[in-house]
């Protein structure tokens, strides 16, 4: 509880620092974190690369599901974050840079395709660069699945969400919006896409 206090404090620091570069107000909730780690392999060895774990409620997510099997790879811009990270979670790879260099991360890394990516970053993180949702397809194993979160009210009105799903839908052949996950603040929708569309 006190560590959710203190990263609380921080995502509210970052967001109103820089509001269109911090996807969220506050960590999001357990609830919500289940339901964007639901297509993490529960059993095997998975690759699992995520995009802007910020302190990690995904990350812990993640680690609850494969416990400690497979690789993880967390892509953290923030530098506070990066370290804060790598000694809350020692055994992910944490590596501090740019989601717009997905393709070199991954490969200087040799990465194998990942089973699942999960995406913690906001919307605005997607607009004015590389395609990046064509990134993470690469990244993607052929049974593999992509899951970004969107507050509930603002997908349907916000340009940035209508314009990111509408790139979702151009780069993979199925995108699903799940149930609004009501126990997180504010309340949030995931959206898992698969099949990435050859060519893209």
């Amino acid at each position: 509880m006190a560590d959710r206090l203190v990263d609380t404090g921080r995502f509210l620091r970052e967001f109103i620092r820089d509001p269109l570069h911090t996807a969220a107000v506050a960590p999001s909730s357990p609830a919500l974190a289940a339901a964007m780690t639901a297509t993490v392999p529960v059993d095997g060895a998975p690759t699992v690369v995520e995009l802007g774990p910020g302190t990690g409620a995904f990350t812990a997510a993640i680690a609850a599901r494969t416990a400690g099997r497979g690789r993880h790879i967390a892509i953290e811009l923030h530098p506070e974050w990066a370290t804060l990270l790598q000694e809350r979670f020692p055994h992910v790879e944490v590596v501090r840079g740019d989601v717009r260099e997905l393709d070199d991360i991954l490969a200087d890394r040799r990465v194998p395709p990942a089973d699942a990516v999960v995406s913690g970053l906001p919307w605005a993180a997607y607009t004015g660069v590389v395609p990046l949702h064509a990134a993470i397809g690469r990244a993607l194993a052929p049974e593999g699945a992509f899951t970004q979160f969107a507050y509930s009210w603002t997908r349907h009105w916000a340009p940035p969400a209508r314009a990111q799903l509408a790139d979702l839908r151009r780069h993979f052949a199925q995108v699903e919006i799940g149930r609004t996950v009501w126990r997180n603040v504010p309340p949030a929708v995931v959206y898992t896409a698969r099949r990435r569309r050859d060519g893209r």
